[in-house]
């Protein structure tokens, strides 16, 4: 029996030994009843879901809350970023059935607020632009009182393809620039920093009253002024929230964790985003995207009308 690689790209590379956590990193096993009834949910749906293939910290409080992110057009991405889990490989042909699955899964879980991802998949002419709109239409159609957040891969060299999830009108377009700008060839080798920017303030212009979002990773090698530096350029872009999260090394093939930031340096984050004008900010060791992404939401709402009540 042939074995298929998970990475085939990173196979060659040489192994670095992963650090043990800090404390502030650890996260205890959650399996509730709720829990078992979110994966059978997925599984009885034929759904992926990031928890899962990204290996993320929290899915065991997520899936007890029945919260979690679909990740649809397949679990096999067409990039091999250095940092990321997701299964790397020729991807299988798109199934137009997916998007009514999903929103049958959102109906029975119930949820006030969906984020649906999904791998790259640069083997298509618009980069699965129309499948995140067909599901974004299904699931508006299916619980039209669901708000639904996507977080989408870059479209890079798909001319104009965002403009069909632009145009489907999710109530949060999030798109993770991941890292800083020198990181980008050993992190990102598949994506360009600037046209990850363009997006998000395409995003921006097409709706203003759609609310953007993008995240980053640190201990990849990154500086404070780094940082600082992407935060000033989210702004440029006019990014309302930032989530900011540790970079934990899947296995010894991906890319070596530099260092663990401290929680102290977290909250040093969060104040210098929240002094930038941020309308929301997230960020803490075990942040990620889509992490408490219902109540950022209920947030970020809130934060528009004060903004908007005090003139700014």
């Amino acid at each position: 029996m042939t074995i298929q690689l998970r990475h085939p790209e990173k196979a060659k590379k040489p192994d670095s030994v992963i650090p043990r956590k800090p404390k502030w990193i650890r996260k205890k096993k959650i399996e509730s009843a709720e829990y078992y009834e979110t994966r059978r949910l997925m599984r009885d749906h034929g759904l992926t879901t990031v928890c899962e293939e990204a290996a993320c910290p929290n899915i065991g409080e997520c899936w007890s809350q029945r919260h979690a992110t679909m990740m649809i057009m397949g679990e096999t991405c067409t990039r091999g970023c250095s940092f990321c889990n997701v299964s790397t490989g020729k991807p299988d042909a798109l199934d137009v059935f997916e998007p009514g699955r999903v929103a049958q899964a959102v109906k029975k879980l119930g949820l006030r607020h969906v984020v649906i991802t999904s791998v790259d998949r640069d083997d298509l002419a618009d980069g699965g632009a129309d499948h995140i709109a067909q599901t974004i239409r299904a699931v508006r159609h299916q619980t039209p009182d669901t708000t639904i957040e996507v977080l989408t891969p870059d479209f890079l060299g798909k001319g104009n393809a965002a403009d069909a999830v632009f145009e489907a009108a999710p109530d949060v377009f999030n798109h993770n620039l991941e890292t800083v700008p020198h990181l980008y060839p050993r992190v990102r080798p598949g994506a360009r920093y600037y046209t990850s920017l363009r997006l998000l303030d395409d995003a921006k212009r097409a709706n203003p009253q759609m609310f953007t979002k993008s995240g980053l990773m640190v201990g990849l090698g990154e500086s404070m002024n780094d940082v600082r530096q992407v935060m000033d350029d989210m702004r440029a872009a006019n990014v309302d929230f930032l989530t900011v999260g540790q970079y934990l090394q899947p296995t010894p093939k991906h890319h070596p964790i530099d260092r663990f930031w401290t929680p102290e340096e977290f909250a040093q984050l969060e104040q210098i985003a929240r002094g930038k004008g941020f309308l929301g900010v997230s960020a803490t060791p075990l942040t990620r995207s889509s992490f408490h992404a219902d109540e950022d939401f209920a947030a970020l709402k809130q934060a528009r009308q004060q903004s908007l009540a005090a003139g700014t």
